[in-house]
């Protein structure tokens, strides 16, 4: 008999999404796909425990930016995911691009899912554009990234390009 560690795939990270692969919004066909194939788990709502600034860039991308205090506290969804999910998540999110880095986040959970604070990881906008992008939207960021900002959003085959012009704000 089969232990049933050894099937099912071990989801041993758990993510914090804040945009487009929440529920609802242009890039959660991933996610699906990643539970689709036993690599991710929906755990449910959360926030961030501290206030952080959350923005759209250029083609309506949005990014979390690592400066505590500043902004709002954030509401996205965690996900449990396997260690090849996390592989995959990176290139989707242009990590060794240096559009975003994978770091820790403090997050609390909604009621439904009992409340309790956990340390996830976050796709966070670089360090080296985050406070830039956060003084020319003028230091005012969301709670949550919705519907509004969704609208905003240009899918990656549909820029100038097929990039992401962010990594222009700096040199």
């Amino acid at each position: 008999m089969e232990r049933e560690s050894e099937k099912a795939k071990l989801k041993t990270h758990l993510i914090f999404a804040y945009g487009t692969l929440k529920r609802g919004f242009p890039n959660h066909y991933l996610m699906e796909e990643l539970m689709n194939q036993d690599d991710a788990v929906l755990v449910g709502v959360y926030m961030t425990e501290d206030y952080y600034p959350l923005v759209c860039g250029p083609h309506g991308i949005p990014y979390l930016i690592n400066l505590p205090g500043s902004g709002h506290r954030v509401k996205g969804e965690v996900y449990a995911v396997s260690e090849s999910a996390v592989a995959k998540l990176d290139e989707f999110e242009g990590v060794s691009a240096g559009c975003y880095e994978r770091l820790s986040v403090t997050v609390v959970g909604a009621v439904e899912v009992g409340g309790g604070r956990v340390e996830a990881e976050a796709y966070w906008g670089h360090r080296r554009f985050g406070e830039v992008l956060w003084k020319t939207k003028g230091e005012v960021g969301l709670k949550e990234y919705g519907e509004k900002e969704a609208k905003e959003y240009l899918r990656k085959e549909n820029r100038p390009g097929g990039r992401n012009t962010i990594l222009d704000l700096v040199p």
